[in-house]
């Protein structure tokens, strides 16, 4: 498995060897040893989730608050999305930043996200499937959202599927109403480095 960082510190694309015959494909999507060798850390397993979506579906900007945090392990089984990871950290010197990638199910990569980093994605293809490994289980008091739109964040969303149809971009009620980066960071919702750093 090849592991690199992305542009915001902690968040690594990891991507799988996989091994395809006649019969079809098998690969490890998640392998702890080499979690552990990039990050110097375990990713303990208190909830697994699998959302399927429909294409033109956004999902985020989300973030949890710290503590506990709540970092991922992200990979797309089936379709396809962009999956975005953002900076959200107060101190970080990468604050505001955000890295995108491709997860599909052509090149089967993965996304390890830190706590305190926030976490987006757009469907692609109908039916996209993504499951993620989560170090702590859902606590909507302590879930939190960022306007995916928000011009201080600049995202890019794709306009076209993965079969170069339009996308018509569906969010739910509440990441609609998401307040923006700095309105987040008035409310100080936001989770700080210190506090970050300080889980590791």
């Amino acid at each position: 498995m090849h592991v690199e960082e992305l542009a915001v510190p902690g968040a690594l694309v990891l991507s799988p060897t996989q091994h395809d015959d006649d019969r079809g494909t098998f690969l490890e999507w998640f392998r702890a040893e080499d979690l552990r060798a990039a990050t110097g850390r375990d990713l303990t397993l208190a909830q697994a989730n699998c959302s399927v979506s429909a294409a033109g579906v956004l999902r985020g900007v989300h973030y949890a608050d710290v503590p506990p945090g709540q970092a991922k392990h992200v990979f797309c089984p089936s379709g396809a999305v962009l999956d975005v990871v953002v900076d959200l950290r107060v101190g970080s010197p990468a604050f505001g930043r955000s890295a995108s990638v491709l997860l599909d199910d052509v090149d089967r990569r993965a996304v390890f996200l830190p706590e305190g980093v926030g976490h987006a994605f757009l469907a692609l293809a109908e039916a996209s499937t993504v499951v993620y490994l989560c170090s702590t289980g859902y606590a909507p008091g302590r879930e939190h959202g960022v306007d995916p739109f928000d011009p201080d964040l600049a995202l890019v969303w794709p306009t076209t599927g993965r079969d170069g149809a339009p996308l018509e971009l569906r969010l739910s009620d509440k990441d609609r109403a998401a307040p923006s980066l700095q309105e987040a960071l008035r409310a100080g919702t936001l989770p700080s480095w210190e506090a970050c750093a300080a889980l590791r």
